[in-house]
């Protein structure tokens, strides 16, 4: 009965059970408690009959189960198992399947944390020099040398300049801002950016195509921007266009430019891909900017 954790209706319960220990009869207890005489009858009976167990309410038998247990094993068990037509079972074609309605396969699924629909993905390197690189990467971020600048460089490939029709209506009050499906294409653009991590600074070039011959003007601007006497570390992904022996023969007769290659499959390592994502997200994916924002 002290304990805070206890249901109120088992205290409510052992209340009567330590009242009817008293010797208090049926009559006192209940106008002690304000209940009926017949409930503190069947209580008092309980716990007589089945000691502290009788604390506890008897299962109700409610309404019994109709699913078929064959139907239930077909939506459990092959809900990993979707046709060859289909990706994955929906909710209403598991039901046709299996011959249960969909709300049954719907409930079954959720009781058993069973979920179809979402997928997350997933990519591993297997360069075996995975953790020496990263180490490496880590401490430029983490403690950078002095008199020296860091720069996580990258190009962002081809991508479509479009530019919507119409002009799409603002957001207002109540209705949502709309956009047009259908667009124009301005041919392709590559964009290459320097991100100087310690200030927030971004050098940025933009250019048609995407080859050696555009990353290395982008690396002699790199050079013409960098201040006398400061030695460089650039943090490169593994791109074919990184490794051109042009390049690299370039690079190798400037000692103050080191570069720091991230793993294979592993470009989160380097910064600018957030900025890269949230020029895509912000700009490029919704197309050009409408004329009402202009």
């Amino acid at each position: 009965m002290r304990a805070p954790s206890t249901p109120q209706k088992i205290v409510r319960c052992a209340h009567i059970a330590l009242l009817a220990a008293e010797g208090k009869d049926h009559q006192q207890i209940a106008t002690e408690l304000r209940t009926s005489h017949v409930t503190v009858g069947q209580w008092r009976q309980r716990v007589l009959d089945l000691g502290l167990a009788g604390l506890q309410e008897a299962s109700r038998p409610g309404r019994p189960k109709t699913l078929p247990p064959a139907k239930v094993n077909t939506a459990l068990t092959e809900v990993m198992q979707p046709p060859k037509d289909q990706a994955r079972w929906s909710c209403r074609s598991m039901a046709r399947h299996s011959g249960l309605s969909r709300s049954a396969v719907q409930r079954l699924w959720a009781a058993n944390d069973l979920k179809p629909h979402p997928a997350r993905t997933f990519k591993l390197s297997n360069d075996p020099q995975f953790e020496p690189k990263f180490w490496d990467i880590v401490r430029l971020d983490l403690d950078p040398p002095t008199r020296a600048l860091v720069l996580c460089c990258d190009e962002k490939s081809p991508g479509q300049a479009l530019e919507r029709t119409p002009p799409g209506r603002p957001l207002g009050q109540g209705p949502s801002a709309t956009r047009t499906h259908d667009y124009y294409r301005h041919g392709t653009v590559t964009r290459f950016a320097a991100l100087n991590y310690r200030n927030g600074k971004i050098l940025a070039e933009r250019a048609p195509r995407q080859r050696h011959q555009e990353w290395l003007k982008f690396l002699q601007a790199i050079e013409k921007s960098a201040s006398p006497g400061v030695a460089g570390h650039l943090i490169l992904d593994d791109d074919a266009t990184h490794k051109h022996p042009k390049g690299l023969r370039w690079l190798a007769q400037r000692p103050h430019l080191r570069r720091h290659f991230t793993p294979p499959s592993a470009a989160w390592l380097n910064l600018v891909e957030r900025f890269f994502r949230d020029l895509s997200q912000d700009v490029v994916w919704p197309g050009s900017l409408p004329a009402w924002t202009s």
